[in-house]
């Protein structure tokens, strides 16, 4: 604890300073990072300029993928600066606007994810209502009303995050979140983790649980359908939405899961898996819904055998 509070203007990245290969990781996060913008970025062209696609599963997968590129850009364009141009320092409210955005989408994620097994449950338990229940418009309008829930809690937390007083620019992580900013303040941080805490009590034992429940219930329903067809459709999507789900809370769990039996990470292995729980979930969700998406993978094979050879009269 300082006796003395300055105001910082701006933050040093130490996270990887104990590093010898940085430049090796530097270019692996590049790649990983070329490759989200890639995967969301085709699938965003690809549903918004066919008309056939603008349906309530597909504007969830959109809205998925957006957030998927504001979340893995917030901690990649940090993580790129620091170990391939080696510029360590980032200034105050680039810092904090860079928490916020990174927050938004980890919670984006958890909610976006949440609409889409919703989603995939009415479908298949109410398939003669669905059209009439789950609208474009209302779809927009979930999608709306969840973008409100994540700018609130942001609000609050980036609020508590600005009105903390800075001993030293240091932040010991690989870049700017909630916990490395508070960690950095002269403060007892203990205290400012509890909203955190309930938030993440939220996301794991409140949103985690019900989209388990409505796979259950789902795969419920798919035992007592009598069309095979049918039945294999239904298992391929239902799926594809596990794989993107498992991808992005399997980090999370195993995170959770070793601080409960008491494994004391230290700052390397806490740095790997807030990496791996970066940029992992937003590489696979765009390959998943590519190759196991019948819609989007047979655009994608029109897009690539669109040059054929026309015969010469």
């Amino acid at each position: 604890m300082a006796n003395e509070n300055y105001t910082v203007d701006s933050f040093v990245i130490t996270g990887f300073d104990h590093l010898s290969n940085q430049k090796l990781l530097g270019y692996l996060i590049l790649i990983t990072y070329t490759l989200i913008l890639l995967g969301n970025g085709i699938n965003l062209c690809i549903i918004l300029t066919d008309r056939h696609l603008h349906r309530p599963m597909y504007i969830l997968i959109c809205n998925l993928a957006v957030v998927d590129i504001m979340f893995s850009s917030t901690c990649s364009t940090t993580m790129i600066s620091v170990l391939l141009a080696e510029i360590k320092t980032v200034s105050y409210y680039s810092c904090i606007s860079r928490m916020y955005f990174y927050h938004l989408g980890d919670i984006k994620v958890c909610l976006a994810l949440s609409l889409m097994a919703l989603d995939r449950l009415l479908a298949i338990r109410l398939p003669l209502r669905y059209q009439s229940i789950v609208t474009n418009s209302r779809t927009f309008l979930l999608i709306l009303l969840t973008w409100l829930v994540g700018f609130i809690i942001m609000g609050v937390m980036t609020s508590t995050v600005d009105s903390l007083p800075y001993c030293q620019p240091i932040i010991r992580y690989v870049f700017c979140d909630y916990p490395s900013m508070v960690r950095a303040a002269c403060v007892n941080p203990e205290p400012y983790f509890f909203f955190p805490a309930m938030l993440n009590l939220w996301l794991m034992c409140g949103q985690f649980p019900f989209i388990l429940c409505t796979y259950a219930v789902l795969a419920y329903s798919v035992t007592k359908l009598s069309n095979n067809s049918s039945k294999k459709q239904m298992i391929n999507t239902c799926l594809s939405h596990l794989i993107v789900l498992f991808s992005f809370y399997a980090p999370k769990l195993v995170s959770n899961l070793l601080t409960r039996i008491g494994v004391v990470l230290n700052l390397t292995e806490r740095n790997a898996i807030l990496i791996v729980a970066s940029l992992v979930p937003s590489l696979i969700h765009p390959a998943v819904y590519s190759i196991r998406t019948k819609e989007i993978r047979k655009r994608l094979a029109n897009v690539f055998f669109l040059f054929q050879v026309v015969p010469i009269h």
